[in-house]
């Protein structure tokens, strides 16, 4: 992933892609304060394309562009929740390629209408499970291998994926922080981003405690704490979460697990935009309500690092409206001048 690293120097990048990654550490000041331990967060938001998915996408490119899989006009095909997607559009832009993008009718209108108004070819579909072979991933998958000069993305066992982390997000969290840290959470939907980090973190020191955080209706937090896939309940939040082991979380240092509800989640995210000035995605609410129980769990005085992955923007007909989470039986938090996290 190096592309951004001789731009940082001067100031200077190599178009989108060298404007990848480099994002700094942000204290979240009122948590910090509020469990003794200082939390950070890696301001993923501010990649070119808006989420933490930018590094997968290019490290997925850039690794089918050095085997000669993708060619000078090829098309990448993804199934995508819409970040994957945004981040793989703006990059086929920019480096000459179609994009076709497959994505469970559910995910936001915001995220849909952004890939068509980026210029991807987007196919809505029903949302079914990863077992039906009509689930939008596997749907991506038949579709690359029918389209000539295809390639598939395949984010979720795509090892390109990790690797972009293991090579960009993991050192740059370890030279941010100079290499004190405690403990590193965050939530997995393909895997990338968590398993990346973890594996490089675990090889510089193995002390580092890695926290798999989870929402409900996921397999991944029963997997992490007894081995077995169950999962309990649902989840509002999109793009996190999974009913099966991924190849890239595959093998990846889990030390503990953290589930997080619905509630939580918007109480953080709301608690984020209040109190720390950050307007921010669903899965944020549940990365830093893991950061925040895993402060509580190791007590005060530790250092933990999670992911701002991507900004409300995404979610505004959602997770910012009263009528969409009343329909699910979800209340706005109210701002009031106490912490919105007990």
């Amino acid at each position: 992933m190096g592309a951004h690293s001789d731009g940082m120097s001067t100031g200077i990048t190599e178009g989108f892609s060298g404007a990848v990654g480099g994002t700094p550490l942000i204290r979240l000041h009122a948590l910090s304060a509020l469990t003794g331990c200082e939390i950070l967060g890696k301001a993923e938001f501010m990649n070119p394309g808006g989420s933490v998915k930018d590094r997968a996408a290019l490290g997925i490119l850039q690794e089918a562009e050095a085997s000669g899989q993708l060619k000078p006009g090829g098309t990448v095909v993804e199934g995508t929740a819409g970040n994957t997607g945004i981040g793989l559009t703006h990059l086929c832009n920019a480096r000459g390629y179609r994009c076709l993008i497959v994505i469970p009718e559910t995910q936001s209108a915001e995220k849909i209408g952004l890939l068509r108004s980026l210029g991807a070819e987007v196919r809505t579909v029903p949302a079914v499970p990863y077992s039906d072979p009509a689930n939008y991933v596997r749907l991506s998958g038949r579709i690359a291998e029918e389209t000539p000069g295809a390639v598939w993305a395949n984010q979720f066992d795509n090892l390109a994926n990790r690797r972009a982390h293991y090579g960009s997000t993991g050192p740059e969290i370890w030279q941010q922080t100079g290499g004190r840290l405690d403990a590193w959470v965050a939530a997995t939907g393909t895997g990338g981003t968590y398993a990346g980090v973890a594996l490089y973190l675990k090889e510089q020191d193995p002390r580092i405690r890695c926290v798999l955080a989870d929402p409900c209706g996921s397999a991944l937090y029963s997997w992490a704490t007894d081995g077995t896939l169950k999962s309990e309940g649902n989840s509002i939040t999109e793009g996190i979460g999974n009913s099966r082991v991924t190849a890239n979380l595959e093998g990846a240092p889990i030390d503990d697990a953290v589930r997080i509800d619905d509630p939580m989640a918007l109480r953080t995210i709301y608690g984020l935009l209040w109190q720390e000035g950050l307007f921010m995605g669903g899965s944020v609410g549940i990365n830093v309500a893991a950061a925040v129980e895993t402060a509580r769990r190791l007590g005060p005085g530790h250092r933990i690092v999670t992911v701002l992955c991507d900004s409300g923007d995404r979610y505004r007909s959602r997770l910012y409206d009263p009528d969409w989470l009343a329909g699910r039986g979800l209340e706005q938090p109210q701002r009031t001048g106490t912490a919105l996290i007990p």
